[in-house]
């Protein structure tokens, strides 16, 4: 897992990097970089009074348009009167490293890098690094002063240009209450500048990730973040994107609902210097499925921190509290330990109330028994405090517990980055997993910090219960989720709810069965009752065996957000074709499975049965040749392909 670098590795290189300079002013040198195939490029740009700003270019088409940079400090200003003082030169970087939880496991990438350092009308310096590769672009600043002085950030004035004829998929940012923000809300179809609306819960913002179709419909482009830690809280947009112009926000001082963070003024950054902040990244393709794809946040983030990582699996799990959220007896949680057992599944989770079980029943000791890894939840506030948390972690690992999910941080706070950064740390010196919820979207940590297998931050199943427009959305979401939220990082949707709920569902079995196989996840974590698992056709039991929790190798065959997506997914010798529909309508589908099926004779088809709501229907066929289809409203399909 460690990072391999070939020619120089970027990371924090020294100013005294060979900078081309004369008498302290940099020689005429072009402050932008392309990436290696020449395709993308960031450019920066100094206006006559010295505010900087940069755009982004694909083909040279403009995909991010003239956009500001700068920052503003307590004791400096660092958005007007800048100077170019020192350009590096190009150094080059290749990312090679495979990751525990990904659509494609091995990563190798070349990057493209560049420093710029700016002085202020003060003279002070700050530096901005930029990256150019195939799959996009980045840009951080940088503070190297070595005085350990504390330096704030009272506004990041940082903007994506977005023209105003682009359409894009936006998740509001809800405003601080008792269960936000979390990152729990709908993505929604937006032109370039549109105020919120349709939000669950008052927003004060948009989530990042966001996706925008730009280039008249030419290219996809994805914001995001990448390697925050405890020095930067994360960000989200603002809510007035004034001439499509998205600016980013810090986190808001009231975000502290759940956890003891102190009442302040303002939520600023602040840190001691020197001081490296978040990467901004830009993700371009050409079509959605390239963003999907990309592990362009992964890239940017710290190399893994755990030197041996044999002891972190990804797997499956039973799950009571979807089909049981009122029984908390020792009883419920052995069945559903039991069912992992009968259907091969590495790990069994045992939510809110398993405490109280484990002392009436001995749900722990049951589990291990059975050859089950037991997870058990938490309240996030057990594990803010560092003490706390690292005794709490050593009695959970001496008790057999393999993961913990930590529920309701809700909030994006720079102490509560701080502290998740502490539990990734203190968990893996236990050889403990980590699932968070109710928190905030992953920024690259999963490639650091390994044991960090899934994060809900998403509006999955759950969502049955306690969210009336949830079933008409869902398919929908469900096709626009893997574009955006997914490509920051594995997502604990708990698909596979069957059972109806107090808001019915209206997908298709076949589709919920799809969810398991369409979103990443470390740690699939499946919904619904032992009823419902032990009704199922044969064939879908055995799907359910098979299936695993990462990918060695995807492929987009259909990628339209919102709309459609079909993904042939790898593991080993296993080789499926999984496809859902979004929309209300019948869509056609057409697969030259004599190609994606190579070395295989034959392949099994699941699609809806007779009742699309609840039943399978199973054909294998020996006719591996072009293959149409019409995926029903909301419906899907899966191919396992079988010898």
């Amino acid at each position: 897992m460690k990072r391999k670098t070939i020619y120089h590795t970027f990371g924090l290189i020294a100013i005294g990097l060979f900078f081309f300079t004369v008498n302290g002013v940099a020689q005429t040198k072009a402050l932008d970089i392309r990436s290696e195939d020449q395709l993308n490029k960031i450019s920066l740009s100094l206006s006559g009074d010295g505010h900087l700003s940069y755009n982004v270019t694909r083909r040279n088409k403009v995909i991010i348009d003239a956009s500001p940079l700068g920052l503003v400090c307590d004791d400096q200003d660092f958005t007007t009167g800048l100077s170019v003082v020192e350009v590096s030169p190009i150094q080059k970087s290749r990312e090679q490293y495979e990751l525990k939880v990904a659509s494609n496991k091995s990563v190798d990438h070349e990057l493209n890098h560049r420093s710029i350092t700016f002085k202020n009308k003060q003279g002070a310096l700050m530096i901005v690094d930029l990256v150019a590769t195939k799959e996009g672009v980045a840009f951080r600043y940088r503070f190297t002063d070595g005085d350990k002085k504390t330096r704030i950030i009272k506004d990041e004035v940082t903007g994506f240009h977005i023209a105003q004829n682009a359409k894009g998929w936006l998740e509001p940012y809800n405003k601080a209450g008792k269960y936000e923000p979390g990152y729990e809300d709908f993505y929604v179809n937006v032109k370039s500048g549109d105020p919120i609306n349709g939000s669950r819960n008052p927003s004060v913002g948009w989530c990042m990730p966001a996706l925008f179709n730009v280039n008249d419909n030419k290219n996809w482009v994805l914001i995001a973040e990448s390697a925050t830690d405890g020095s930067y809280p994360g960000c989200h947009l603002r809510p007035d994107a004034k001439d499509g112009i998205y600016q980013v926000a810090f986190a808001e001082k009231d975000e502290k609902y759940t956890l003891p963070l102190a009442d302040k003024e303002h939520a600023y950054p602040e840190s001691t210097l020197p001081w490296t902040m978040p990467w901004r990244t830009i993700i371009i393709g050409d079509k959605a499925g390239d963003i999907l794809l990309s592990t362009l946040i992964t890239d940017l983030a710290p190399a893994s921190k755990i030197e041996d990582t044999s002891w972190i699996q990804t797997g499956k799990a039973a799950w009571s509290w979807w089909s049981h959220p009122d029984d908390h007896s020792a009883k419920i949680y052995n069945e559903f330990t039991d069912l992992s057992a009968e259907f091969g599944f590495r790990y069994t989770l045992f939510d809110a109330g398993w405490e109280r079980a484990n002392q009436e029943g001995k749900i722990i000791d049951h589990a291990i028994a059975k050859g089950i890894q037991p997870l058990v939840w938490g309240y996030s506030s057990e594990y803010f405090d560092p003490e706390k948390r690292k005794a709490r972690f050593r009695q959970l690992a001496g008790m057999g517990v393999k993961g913990v999910k930590i529920d309701f941080w809700c909030s994006d706070r720079q102490e509560v980055m701080a502290a998740i950064q502490g539990v990734f740390e203190d968990a893996a010196k236990e050889h403990l997993l980590v699932n968070l919820h109710g928190t905030t979207a992953p920024r690259g940590w999963h490639r650091t910090w390994p044991n960090y297998l899934t994060a809900e931050a998403i509006l999955g199943t759950e969502s049955y219960f306690y969210e009336p427009r949830f079933p008409e959305k869902a398919a929908e979401q469900n096709t626009v989720l893997p574009f955006t939220r997914n490509v920051a990082g594995p997502a604990d949707y708990t698909p596979f709810a069957l059972t109806m709920r107090k808001f019915p569902r209206v997908n298709t079995a076949v589709h919920e069965l799809a969810m398991a196989m369409i979103y990443t996840s470390g740690i699939i974590h499946f919904a619904d009752s032992k009823e419902v698992f032990e009704s199922l056709p044969t064939e879908v039991k055995g799907l359910l065996k098979d299936m695993p929790a990462t990918w060695d190798k995807t492929d987009y065959l259909v990628a339209e957000p919102g709309k459609a997506i079909v993904l042939s997914r790898q593991k080993g010798a296993l080789h499926y074709i999984v496809g859902i529909n979004g929309t209300n309508n019948k869509l056609p589908v057409n697969l030259d499975l004599k190609k994606l099926g190579k070395g295989f004779s034959k392949f099994r088809l699941i699609s809806e049965g007779k009742d699309q709501l609840m039943e399978f229907n199973v054909q294998t066929s020996s006719s591996i040749s072009n293959w149409a289809y019409n995926l029903a409203p909301k419906g899907g399909f899966i191919i396992q392909f079988i010898n």
